[in-house]
Parts: C-alpha cells; sequence; structure tokens
C-alpha cells in the first residue's frame, strides 16, 4: 500500500512539474516539449549492474534505424522457445522499464508458449539514448516488426502484445494489419485508452496535463479498427492505470474481446501475482491460433 502511494505521488509530481512547464511554454519550444517527453515516459537507458546474461542461444542485437541527427541503434532481442512451431509474440513494453527489468514478464510469455521478438524503443535499453517521442517510439516499434515477420514467416502465427503504453503502440500496428494475413491476434496487459484519459485520471493536476500534453497514445480511436481476436488482461488493482480504462477500451473494440480481469492484480506483476492463470491466458490464446503450416 505504501509502495502504490509513493509511487502515485511520484506520477501527480511529475504531471505538475510537466503542467507547469507547459504552461510557461511558447508554441514550437523544442526544448519544454522535449522536457514534457521525458517526465511522462521516464526512459531508462542502459541495463542494471546485476544482469547476468540471456540465456544460452537467445540473441541481442543493435541494428540501425534513421534518427533526428544522423543513424542511430535500435536494440532487439530474439528469444527463441524450445519448439521450433512456437507462435512468435512481439513484445512491445511500457514507459520507465526497459527490457532488462521486464525479463520476469518476458520469460513468463515465453513459459506459455511463444518465442519472443521484444525490443527497446530508442531512450530505453542498448538503443540509442534520446529524449523519445510518440513518434520514434512508433517509428521503433515497426522496425520491430520488421522483425517479427523475418522471424514468424507464417502470419497467423504472430502475435503482437502490449503492455500499459505498448499496448497503445500495439494497437496502432494491430489497426494498420490485417488479421490472417500479417498476424494471428492482439494481446493487450493493463493498457489505457489514450494517455490524456490516463492523465485526467490522477486528479486536478492530471487533467491540467491532460488539457496540454501533446501526446495522444490513442488506443481508444483505432482499436474499433483491428480485426483479429483480441486478449485483454488487467488486474482490479492497478494503481497506475485504472482497470476502468481498460473496460472503456475493450468496449470500443468490435464484438468478442476476451476480457481477463485478475481480481487482486496490480500494475506489472500480473505474470508473479496469478501465475498458473496468467499462463493458462496465454495458452488459451496460442489454442485459437491455426496450427503451424508445415508447408512454411
Amino acid at each position: 500500500m505504501a509502495a502504490a502511494a509513493l509511487k502515485a505521488s511520484g506520477v501527480v509530481r511529475a504531471l505538475r512539474t510537466a503542467c507547469l512547464l507547459l504552461s510557461l511554454s511558447l508554441p514550437g519550444c523544442a526544448w519544454l516539449i522535449d522536457k514534457q517527453h521525458e517526465l511522462a515516459l521516464r526512459p531508462t537507458p542502459g541495463q542494471p549492474a546485476d544482469f547476468d546474461g540471456l540465456r544460452t542461444g537467445d540473441e541481442r542485437t543493435l541494428v540501425p534505424v534513421d534518427g533526428a541527427n544522423g543513424t542511430q541503434q535500435l536494440s532487439l532481442w530474439w528469444l527463441p522457445h524450445a519448439d521450433p512451431g512456437a507462435p512468435t509474440l512481439l513484445y512491445l513494453h511500457g514507459s520507465f522499464r526497459n527490457l532488462y527489468y521486464n525479463r520476469p514478464k518476458i520469460e513468463a510469455l515465453r513459459d506459455a508458449g511463444f518465442s519472443i521478438v521484444a525490443v527497446d524503443y530508442r531512450g530505453w535499453g542498448d538503443s540509442t539514448p534520446i529524449v523519445p517521442s510518440e513518434a520514434t517510439i512508433v517509428t521503433d516499434a515497426w522496425r520491430a516488426w520488421d522483425e517479427l515477420a523475418r522471424r514468424q514467416p507464417d502470419p497467423r502465427r504472430r502475435v503482437i502484445y502490449g503492455h500499459s503504453m505498448g499496448g497503445a503502440i500495439a494497437v496502432r500496428l494491430a489497426s494498420e494489419l490485417r488479421h490472417g494475413s500479417d498476424y494471428g491476434a492482439l494481446a493487450l496487459e493493463s493498457t489505457f485508452t489514450s494517455l490524456p484519459d490516463l492523465a485526467a485520471s490522477a486528479g486536478f493536476w492530471g487533467r491540467v496535463g491532460a488539457a496540454l500534453t501533446t501526446m495522444e497514445f490513442d488506443a481508444r480511436s483505432r482499436i474499433g479498427a483491428v480485426d483479429a481476436p483480441v486478449w485483454m488482461l488487467h488486474g482490479a488493482k492497478d494503481r497506475t492505470v485504472p482497470v476502468e480504462l481498460g473496460r472503456q477500451l475493450g468496449d470500443a473494440a468490435r464484438p468478442g474481446v476476451r476480457w481477463i480481469e485478475f481480481p487482486d492484480g496490480s500494475h506489472s506483476r500480473l505474470h508473479s501475482e496469478s501465475p498458473q492463470a496468467y499462463r493458462q491466458a496465454f495458452r488459451e490464446l496460442i489454442g485459437r491460433l491455426p496450427p503451424p503450416d508445415k508447408r512454411r
């Protein structure tokens, strides 16, 4: 309870500071826009000192991407499942924690039956340490999509997954792709309707921030275009993204969403708080995918 309160107070302080900066800014002031992005997205570059390596056979690679000041680097991870016929999941993380700190959740998804392609957007992990924006994150997610398509030639066995902010990016990708010919399913965990909606849920300063922010991460307006099966997981005790925002996002999708609510679930630890239910949810999703095409 105390940890959650501290986290919430930190969010409010960040929103208050961002609001002050934005209220003083002039249109087009790049420094203040960058500061807003830094405060809201909280990128974490580098790797933890106690990182002891990935499993044998796992890969970390840096690929070039075009940046504002020339070529930059994007970190991609390839974490294959022991079963070569396993479906492949594109892992899009949320704000703050990079892939190194997402490893327990990633491993839970691999244990459920997926091979994993994961990306650290620029600003996070081993990628170029820039101040990210919604545009750079979307660009990086599309580059990771290309890697997913390369690693998994059967489009029906591709799953796009996003946690929190990453869920909004996952919805954006899925809304521009087609079920069957591009991918097989969309999975969202602890995802909100839009960043302004999330900010407004934090109280007065959040509502001010919602009115001033230049970032949208608007999943609500796009999810209706998603024509694939949609799995949604959310903790009823999520203190970062209220479960009501997840329900509203599900209501905006086409009929047939598989909504899985964890009564005691938090924002980032569903995989460790309810490991069996978490694993079962994703194994159920895998069971809905077509079997591997042996002709490929």
